[in-house]
């Protein structure tokens, strides 16, 4: 009895006013990804764009993988004006969401049959929005509570994160589907879906005109003697080189450990999602049997494994969550691989997304809160941006040629090379386990 009222009150954390705001700004973050990623490959079968034209053109989400090369100026430019206003973060957010309706808007009115050029622009300018409002989500997340509340934060934002990535992408193919004529490809279907998604946008905006500017641990340093070119130096050590040397005078050689994990963790699901809509498609699944199942099912087990996670880390640690998210999103994987050997199966489609979704809510909250940990607060939006973007550049980069690989290989070999992925993550999760024990031991006998 007292272990089930512990664990309602480890719950009551996610109902604080911080941890809500979180779960809004995680929302507003996770919006944009499906529409420059996901669905968007659902739109570009339809338009009749090849497999591995679609790998390519998943390219454009290597935005959110080179984000740490702009990160530094969320820490040390001042946006003229909003800054005053509304301080360093929230005058960041505002500009970013903004530009991410914008974009939106403006997909809306291309047709990739049309003009494939234009559509990948506006995609690049999605993509480049995207990843400058998620850099400031995530400053501002780390910011805004001490270390015992981040994992409750990642849970919130994570919760947010996919409940939008599941209304982008089912919400945009069940409204695609409400305004299409009934034709095999309709391009008003598809406008009609984006602009509601760039108008879900506005409770993201709303939480961020009228949330709090967090308390931040920033060194601003001044440089207003010398010429042009010394004070810019001195602005490149501070923003730019002074976060990595912290980040390795911190962990010294355990440093190349924790690098090679974060860049190999979302290998496997991410490679593997360049090629899930196109694979509805192929296998003859419709916007509506998909939009649905999605919306039910995965919002459910999107919202279970979220929580489930976040109380996990707290019971048992973030390393064995971590471990166990990495088994969950592999052999998730293994399930499209069965899926496509049975065929066209809502039953079985019902199984494979329900468990795709609990696993990723699982090891996405075990991993942000992971990534969370390792961040020196007087750099947040630096080296946070430089964890998450290197979680997503060998991915993002290996999945432009999954069509290439679905084309030579077939769907069932390509979900099993993508689920063996996993692998080498689960040797540097022991390792880095290791190597924290051995830590800690040393330090409580110093």
């Amino acid at each position: 009895m007292t272990s089930y009222f512990g664990w309602l009150s480890g719950l009551r954390i996610y109902f604080q006013r911080q941890v809500l705001i979180i779960f809004v700004l995680g929302f507003s973050s996770g919006l944009p990804l499906m529409l420059v990623f996901g669905v968007l490959s659902f739109w570009l079968r339809e338009a009749g764009v090849s497999r591995a034209d679609i790998g390519y053109f998943s390219w454009v989400a290597l935005a959110y993988a080179v984000k740490w090369l702009w990160s530094p100026l969320a820490d040390n430019l001042k946006i003229p004006l909003l800054y005053h206003w509304l301080g360093r973060r929230r005058s960041w957010l505002l500009t970013s969401q903004l530009a991410v309706a914008i974009a939106i808007g403006c997909m809306a009115f291309t047709d990739p049959q049309q003009n494939l050029a234009l559509m990948a622009a506006l995609a690049v300018m999605l993509a480049f929005s995207s990843a400058t409002q998620d850099i400031n989500v995530d400053a501002f997340r780390i910011e805004s509570a001490v270390v015992e509340m981040q994992a409750a934060l990642a849970a919130a934002y994570l919760t947010g994160y996919r409940l939008a990535m599941i209304l982008a992408s089912a919400g945009t193919l069940w409204l695609a589907a409400l305004f299409s004529d009934g034709s095999a490809y309709d391009l008003s279907g598809w406008q009609h879906a984006y602009l509601v998604m760039a108008l879900c946008m506005l409770p993201g905006i709303v939480t961020t005109l009228l949330c709090k500017e967090p308390v931040s641990g920033l060194q601003q340093q001044q440089h207003t003697d010398g010429s042009l070119l010394q004070r810019f130096a001195g602005w490149l050590r501070h923003a730019v080189i002074a976060p990595f040397i912290d980040f390795f005078s911190r962990y010294k050689w355990h440093a190349l450990l924790i690098l090679a994990l974060i860049a190999c963790y979302r290998l496997t699901d991410v490679v593997m999602g360049v090629m899930a809509n196109a694979f509805y498609v192929d296998m003859g699944y419709s916007k509506e049997e998909v939009a649905s199942i999605s919306k039910i099912f995965g919002v459910i087990m999107t919202l279970i494994g979220a929580a489930l996670g976040g109380v996990l880390i707290n019971q048992f640690g973030i390393m064995k969550i971590l471990f166990a998210g990495a088994i969950l999103s592999a052999a998730t994987n293994l399930l499209f691989s069965a899926l496509s050997q049975i065929g066209y199966d809502l039953m079985w489609l019902t199984l494979v997304i329900s468990a795709d979704n609990l696993s990723a809510g699982i090891a996405t909250s075990a991993f942000i809160a992971y990534l969370s940990s390792l961040v020196n607060l007087a750099f947040t939006a630096t080296q946070y941006a430089m964890f998450s973007s290197l979680m997503l550049l060998l991915p993002k980069f290996t999945g432009g040629f999954s069509g290439q690989w679905v084309d030579h290989f077939g769907y069932s070999n390509f979900f099993i090379m993508t689920a063996a992925m996993g692998l080498p993550v689960l040797i540097l999760i022991a390792l880095l386990a290791r190597a924290n024990l051995r830590r800690q031991n040393k330090k409580a006998t110093e």
